[in-house]
């Protein structure tokens, strides 16, 4: 068991790659939620900063770059390659977001970078020789990569390739996109023979033997890049956008270029061991959440009280490391509630008034409201068969129909056309306000009832509703209403169930309609389509369902409730504990 549950992780080959200022934060980096992705943001903020290489004194510093590139560009101009731009100031101490080695440069990207727009579609005008070619969108350009898998087509005139045909090494930026995603960029590596680009789209490229395009992708999605787009961008509500100036003016770091390449090679390799480190907690996820399931499930086979306290204590000899997470909690918390339904989770008492003689004065107390014209007789519903029993139900308990036990009625449909002498505007449930467990009443609507209907559409306390349809795996979940309004009423795609008898307790109901053999029948009995599913009244009224004794529901009902109180404040703890070693993360990178 011990080797099953104590993952074995690749620390030392991390450790080994990785510089002093991340090996003091890889353990909380990577296990923390969310970790890896903030270990990866720490590696491109070291990186862009000079802190994860070593300097060269040999290297030839970057202000002897720039010089090259300024004078590569000036030939380039002069050959009329291209016109000569507006010139850029200086970066100074403000603007600069933190300290550069002493061989480094300070520059403005459009000193570097011969920045371009690209094709403008819908363009009106002739074209001496149309020509039909691929382009890239901003769909297109993702960070690090392009996703070439749906390519459009735009024509132009041949007279145009040259100023609008990708080069291997071209630098791909977006101009817009999502608030958080303005300015992703990527490298174009010749994946389409003669490819353009949109105007929406920049192309960036850089002098000869001066540029290494590979460090300019990596500092424009570092996070330092990110945060300049995001600050320069103009905003819309959902979208923002950068233009040539903003781009052209973003501040740059530029280093010896053999540092550059020295620098874009372990974040590569730094990247990799990220990627592997992912895919290892993927898989650690995967196994913890069979291995869970394997020993939950051994719950649900007991067969008795005290079978199931001994599966219990092979589980509870490993909880810590089981209950390490709030998804395994849930998964608990299913179990638990799987074993309430079918009788396992507290002891049966002899001395309980069995349910056969509650299934009788159920009956009589609905023969009784019959002959006083107070409900309509059902037509008669068969015997449930041993075929469709999903367990074996303790002695003591009875199969029924849920039609049996309670009187279900639909409610108000919408748009009605008919005459109302006192008509009364009241609040009333929708599907989406009916969830499991619980009520959603943020968003309440409104509809027109006359006061003749209110006994038949009104709510009262302890009534069920349920879901007629939804989602194919939520169709039939069920609340309890409690009165949260004075008066409410239902809608017609809410089934309202109301005990017969005073001998009910409607949240034993709601905690088997809950659970997960309800859910199979209510999944297989549903009427489908692609993304929805529903169930008719006659349906409901024939789900089999399992009646303890009175005083056995009571117990249960309790049981359950200080459980999932339980599992509630487990969840909460490590919610928290998550949360801290989040912000830590967090602060660790901001370090």
């Amino acid at each position: 068991m011990s080797a099953v549950l104590e993952a074995q992780e690749p620390r030392a080959g991390y450790l080994a790659a990785l510089q002093p200022p991340l090996v003091r934060q890889f353990d909380l980096l990577a296990t923390a939620p969310g970790g890896v992705a903030r270990l990866r943001e720490l590696i491109l903020t070291l990186a862009v900063q000079g802190k994860l290489v070593p300097q060269d004194p040999a290297d030839e510093p970057a202000r002897v770059l720039l010089q090259k590139i300024r004078a590569e560009k000036d030939r380039l101009i002069a050959a009329g390659k291209f016109k000569r731009d507006k010139p850029l100031s200086m970066p100074d101490e403000d603007e600069q977001p933190f300290e550069i080695p002493f061989d480094w440069e300070w520059v403005r990207f459009g000193d570097l970078a011969i920045i371009s727009g690209g094709v403008t579609l819908g363009r009106k005008g002739s074209m001496a020789k149309p020509i039909s070619l691929p382009y890239l969108r901003v769909a297109n350009v993702q960070r690090w990569r392009l996703d070439l898998n749906l390519i459009k087509e735009v024509v132009i005139d041949q007279s145009e390739i040259e100023r609008y045909q990708l080069l291997p090494g071209d630098l791909l930026i977006t101009e817009g996109g999502d608030w958080d995603k303005v300015g992703r960029t990527a490298i174009w590596r010749d994946e389409i023979s003669s490819c353009l680009h949109q105007n929406h789209v920049f192309k960036a490229r850089g002098p000869e033997n001066a540029w290494n395009p590979a460090w300019a992708e990596l500092y424009l999605n570092s996070p330092v890049a990110r945060a300049y787009f995001a600050a320069s961008a103009k905003q819309t509500t959902n979208l923002a956008s950068i233009n040539m100036a903003e781009l052209r003016g973003c501040v740059f770091p530029l280093p010896p270029l053999a540092e550059q390449s020295r620098i874009v090679t372990r974040v590569e390799e730094l990247m990799r061991l990220c990627d592997a480190l992912e895919s290892q907690r993927q898989l650690e996820a995967a196994q913890h959440a069979q291995l869970l399931n394997t020993l939950l499930c051994t719950l649900t086979d007991s067969t008795s009280p005290d079978e199931l306290a001994a599966n219990w204590q092979r589980v509870s000899d490993h909880f810590d490391l089981l209950l390490d997470r709030p998804e395994a909690v849930d998964a608990l918390e299913q179990i638990i509630l799987q074993l309430a339904v079918r009788g396992l989770l507290v002891p049966q008492d002899p001395s309980d008034e069995p349910a056969s003689v509650l299934l009788q004065k159920i009956r009589a107390e609905k023969d009784r409201l019959i002959a006083e014209g107070k409900i309509k007789r059902d037509k008669p519903r068969l015997d449930s068969s041993d075929d469709e029993l999903s367990f074996d139900s303790p002695t003591g308990w009875e199969w029924v129909r849920f039609g049996e036990i309670v009187q279900i009625s639909s409610g108000v449909t919408l748009g009605r056309k008919t005459s109302m002498p006192a008509p009364v505007s009241l609040p009333y449930l929708r599907v989406a306000n009916v969830q499991r467990w619980y009520l959603s009443l943020d968003s309440m609507k409104e509809v027109l009832v006359d006061k003749s209907e209110l006994p038949r559409f009104q709510l009262a306390s302890g009534d069920l509703l349920i879901a007629e349809g939804g989602d194919w795996d939520k169709v039939g979940r069920t609340a309890i209403w409690r009165e949260e309004l004075s008066v409410c009423v239902h809608q017609n795609h809410v089934f309202k169930a109301r005990g017969i008898s005073q001998d009910w307790n409607p949240v034993w109901a709601e905690l088997y309609l809950n659970s997960l053999d309800a859910r199979a029948y209510f999944a297989a009995s549903a009427k489908q389509t692609t993304n929805l599913a529903s169930i008719n009244m006659t349906e409901l009224r024939g789900c089999v369902f399992p009646l303890p004794p009175l005083a056995e529901q009571t117990r249960i009902v309790a049981r359950i409730k200080q459980l999932r109180g339980l599992c509630t404040d487990l969840r909460l703890r490590l919610s928290a504990r998550q949360s801290t070693q989040m912000h830590l993360a967090e602060a660790l990178v901001e370090m």
